[in-house]
């Protein structure tokens, strides 16, 4: 087996508003795993500075993605280990799911002969879609509306808009106007808060938010904060989705404990965060035993990580629109497969 890793360096086509600032780049390493046959699979070790909790800078992420290469070529003999291997990193590098998702998918493609195939499902297949929400990044009130615009003109049935960044009024008139042309039923509208709250205005805010016939809101108080957030939950004026507050929770037993705690109505899933493709899996396994809801959404990834992400995703039976895309917001993203059409994501064969 060989093992090549380069990092590459995603540049936005416009500058990004994120709630960790605004992104003109972003680092992501491409890994590939080549057998004596020189089959190869592919994967990508992907991080958002300032979020990933295994990334604080290139050195010392670097020197964790060398171990890596380490326990690969004293373990990995050929790819029938596949499920086994996957395992024992899994355990070995449990604190960093950005490696975790990186060489689950390059040993799933290697298995699967090195053709991008992570998954062996009809989305793989190009035979079905995937539902998707249309992101709204953060920028000045005419910025979002423009974006708004555009995802209800290409089709989209349910927008996602990230709040908090400016001034709250402004953020709820974008979406009264969009409720002033369509109906919960016509458009679904989630929002992404990233923890921009605090508590007691959150109720305030969900309260404004019902009135609005929001589908949902993510984050409205920052991660760690579990009392406060479970109280949110309690009030259930409209539904919380967790996503920071599960970043890190990489036990099974911390996993059961933080659900059982606060009683979110959903869960939000980023295998480049949370775990990887198996650590997702164990999430969606304890919340849907305890009725609580879940979507996957992608984090910044090139299509490498995209096209795995998808893949995965189509493993469900999928009831909810996804937080998925083609990495479009990037101008030297790499060539990809995925396609977007009237809200729906496909594999185009």
């Amino acid at each position: 087996m060989e093992f090549e890793v380069e990092k590459y360096l995603l540049e936005f086509k416009k500058p990004s508003g994120t709630s960790r600032g605004i992104l003109y780049n972003k680092p992501s390493w491409i890994f590939r795993i080549t057998d004596k046959n020189g089959t190869s699979g592919v994967g990508e070790f992907s991080v958002i500075p300032g979020l990933s909790q295994d990334y604080e800078d290139d050195y010392p992420y670097e020197l964790q993605v060398q171990k890596a290469i380490d326990f690969l070529k004293n373990n990995l003999k050929n790819s029938s280990e596949t499920n086994i291997l996957i395992r024992q990193f899994n355990a070995e590098f449990s604190d960093y799911p950005s490696l975790i998702f990186g060489v689950e998918t390059a040993l799933l493609d290697l298995k699967n002969g090195g053709k991008e195939i992570i998954f062996d499902n009809d989305f793989s297949k190009g035979r079905t879609s995937i539902p998707i929400n249309g992101l709204i990044w953060m920028g000045s009130k005419e910025e979002m509306q423009v974006q708004i615009d555009e995802k209800l003109k290409l089709g989209y049935k349910t927008i996602k808009i990230k709040i908090g960044a400016i001034d709250l009024r402004k953020e709820l008139s974008l979406i009264q106007k969009i409720r002033e042309k369509y109906n919960s039923k016509e458009v679904i509208i989630r929002v992404d808060a990233n923890g921009a709250f605090s508590f007691e205005e959150s109720k305030q805010v969900l309260l404004k938010l019902k009135e609005l016939d929001v589908h949902s809101i993510e984050q409205p108080i920052k991660s760690g904060q579990l009392q406060q957030m479970k109280e949110l939950c309690q009030l259930n004026i409209i539904p919380i989705a967790l996503d920071e507050e599960l970043i890190g929770v990489n036990d099974k037993l911390k996993k059961i404990n933080l659900l059982d705690f606060i009683k979110p109505q959903y869960i939000i899933l980023k295998p480049s965060l949370h775990g990887g493709i198996s650590g997702c899996s164990e999430w969606i396994e304890l919340a849907e035993q305890r009725k609580i809801g879940w979507w996957i959404t992608s984090a910044l990834e090139s299509s490498i990580g995209l096209n795995a992400i998808a893949q995965f995703t189509a493993n469900y039976n999928i009831q909810i629109p996804q937080g998925l895309g083609t990495g479009g917001l990037y101008k030297n993203n790499l060539p990809s497969k995925l396609v977007i059409k009237e809200g729906y994501l496909k594999l185009q064969k």
